[in-house]
């Protein structure tokens, strides 16, 4: 059965381009380790909720939206495997040095699949 990591990210709204090229960009490493998928979604009908939310949850600031983005593996131990080769990979090799997302307040996670719909 697959795995899927889930990330959740702000993002300053003047960075939207920055971020897309990033995501592109990191693509073709993800592809390389095992990745399945992957999927990038700006926030934009993202409702303040009274008790938490996505804004909260990632301490977003004016001028920020939030990014919903997620990578599917074929298995938790090809994700892990891939986790620990990044680094090694020519795609991060030189990171920017200034990144198009709030990296401190980011949180992701991995999931096993209990049901998938079609």
């Amino acid at each position: 059965m697959t795995y899927v990591q889930g990330f959740v990210i702000p993002v300053p709204e003047g960075n939207r381009d920055a971020y897309i090229e990033l995501a592109k960009a990191s693509w073709p490493a993800f592809k390389r380790l095992g990745a399945l998928s992957t999927f990038e979604g700006w926030g934009d009908d993202i409702k303040r909720g009274e008790t938490t939310d996505f804004y909260r949850a990632v301490k977003a600031e004016d001028g920020e939206a939030v990014v919903f983005s997620w990578v599917v593996w074929p298995d938790r131990e090809t994700c892990e495997n891939a986790a620990a080769d990044m680094p090694n990979q020519p795609e991060f090799q030189n990171p920017p040095e200034e990144v198009p997302f709030a990296g401190k307040r980011m949180f992701w996670g991995g999931f096993t699949p209990i049901f998938e719909g079609d």
